[in-house]
C-alpha cells in the first residue's frame, strides 16, 4: 500500500490539513466523487418504480450496488438492507423487540446502540480496568438475555471485543447477536458467514462512502421475522383502504425513495477500499498507532490498553490541567491539525468515570508516518508551554 499515490485521490488534501478525525467521518476519494456524479449528470431518475430507460439504469445500478455490498462483507444479496447510517440500522432492530426482552451491551457503546436500548430491560457488561472486554463478566451476565448488542470497535478507544468467542457464548445460550460495526467494517476484513453474527450494522460515512448511506446486515430467516418501522412506497406489493401486503425481504425495509446517488457511491467506496485491502489498511493504522503511542505515552492521559495493536486507528486521551477542546483548537490553529475532542456520543461512559470527555486523533490508510509525526511533535509543544 502506498499512502502518497492514494492520497492523491483526496483533493481536500492538498490544502495542507492533516486530518485525524476519521472515526468520525472518513475523506471521500475521487471514484466515489464520480460515482455519485454519474447518477446526477447521467441517470438521475427514479428507481425501482419507473420502466423508462433512465429508471432501469437506475435499478441496475442499486441491484449492482447491494450485491457489491454483499461481498465487501461476505454475505448473501437479500441480506443487505440499504439504511442511511448505522444508527436507522439499530433502530430497526430494536423496533421488532418485545417490550420485556432483556438486552446485553457493554458499558462503552456510542449513544446509537445504547439509547434504543433503554426502553428495554437494559444491561451492560464493565470493562477491564485497561477498558479490554471483561469476558468473565458477559459469561454472567448472558443468560436469559434476547439479544446481544455490541459495538465491535470502540470509537471511544478504538477496543475491538474477542467477536468470535462472544458470539459462540451467545447462540450457546439461545441469544442472537448485533454487531455494530461502524468501526471495525472499514478497517479490518470482514466474513459476516464465518463470524455466524445474526446481525451487522456499519455506516457508508466512516469507509469513504457519503453521508447517508449504511448497512443492515442479516441472516435472511431472521429478517423475515422483523417489523418494518418506516412504511411506504416501495415496502408493499398491494395495498387497500384497510389492509397491506409487504414486499420481499429487503424492500420491505427500505420505504420511499431511496438515496441512489449515495448508494452507488457507497458501492464505489467499498470496491475501493478492496482494491487497496482491509488487511493492508489495518497493518498501516497500528504502525502510525505505534509510532504516536511510542512518544507520547508518558506525556499525556492515554484512555485504553498501552498497546497500540489493541486500539487501532485511535489514539484517545487528555493532558492533566488543560482543557480537551483547547487542544483541539491549537491542533487545527497552529498546524492545521484536525482531531475531535469531546464525548464522541459515549456521554454514559465519561460520566461513570467523571470525565468531560477526551481529545481523539484517529487515523486511515491516507495518513502518513510524517504527519504522525508531526501530530506527535504539536502535542509536545501543548504539554510543554501550557501544562
Amino acid at each position: 500500500m502506498n499512502p502518497e499515490k492514494l492520497r492523491q485521490d483526496f483533493p481536500v488534501l492538498n490544502k495542507g490539513i492533516i486530518y485525524l478525525d476519521s472515526a468520525c467521518m472518513t475523506l471521500r476519494p475521487r471514484p466515489v466523487i464520480e460515482a455519485i456524479n454519474q447518477y446526477y449528470n447521467e441517470f438521475p431518475a427514479c428507481g425501482e418504480r419507473s420502466e423508462h430507460q433512465l429508471g432501469k439504469k437506475v435499478s441496475e445500478e442499486v441491484d449492482k450496488a447491494r450485491r457489491v455490498m454483499a461481498r465487501f462483507i461476505g454475505a448473501k444479496e437479500k441480506e443487505i438492507i440499504f439504511t442511511k447510517n448505522t444508527t436507522e440500522a439499530i433502530n430497526l432492530i430494536a423496533h421488532s423487540q418485545e417490550k420485556d426482552s432483556t438486552i446485553l451491551t457493554t458499558d462503552k457503546e456510542h449513544n446509537s446502540n445504547l439509547l434504543p436500548w433503554q426502553r428495554f430491560n437494559h444491561q451492560y457488561t464493565i470493562s477491564n480496568p485497561d477498558n479490554t472486554f471483561n469476558l468473565e463478566d458477559f459469561q454472567n451476565k448472558i443468560k436469559g438475555t434476547k439479544l446481544v448488542a455490541m459495538g465491535w470497535t470502540s470509537n471511544l478507544d478504538g477496543v475491538s471485543i474477542p467477536v468470535k468467542e462472544i458470539i459462540k457464548i451467545a447462540h450457546e445460550n439461545n441469544t442472537l447477536v448485533l454487531l455494530d460495526g461502524a468501526q471495525a467494517v472499514p478497517h479490518k476484513e470482514t466474513n459476516i458467514k464465518k463470524l455466524d453474527a445474526d446481525f451487522l450494522a456499519f455506516s457508508g460515512h466512516k469507509m469513504c462512502g457519503p453521508t447517508g448511506t449504511g448497512i443492515l446486515y442479516g441472516k435472511q430467516d431472521l429478517l423475515k421475522e422483523l417489523k418494518p418501522f418506516i412504511l411506504g412506497g416501495g415496502t408493499v406489493k398491494e395495498s387497500w383502504y384497510n389492509k397491506y401486503d409487504l414486499e420481499e425481504v429487503p424492500e420491505r425495509f427500505e420505504g420511499g425513495l431511496q438515496n441512489y446517488a449515495g448508494i452507488i457511491g457507497l458501492a464505489a467506496a467499498a470496491n475501493y477500499l478492496k482494491n487497496i485491502g482491509l488487511d493492508n489498511i489495518q497493518e498501516h493504522e497500528i504502525k502510525l498507532n505505534k509510532k504516536i503511542t511510542e512518544e507520547l505515552i508518558n506525556e499525556v492521559e492515554l484512555i485504553g490498553p498501552k498497546n497500540p495493536e489493541q486500539r487501532g486507528s485511535i489514539f484517545s486521551f487528555n493532558i492533566k490541567g488543560i482543557d480537551l477542546h483547547e487542544i483541539a483548537h491549537l491542533l487545527d490553529s497552529s498546524a492545521k491539525i484536525a482531531v475531535r475532542s469531546g464525548a464522541h456520543c459515549v456521554h454514559s461512559w465519561f460520566n461513570a468515570h467523571q470525565m468531560k470527555g477526551s481529545v481523539r486523533a484517529s487515523t486511515y490508510f491516507y495518513n502518513t508516518l510524517e504527519e504522525a509525526e508531526k501530530f506527535v511533535e504539536e502535542v509536545k509543544k501543548i504539554v510543554r508551554f501550557l501544562k
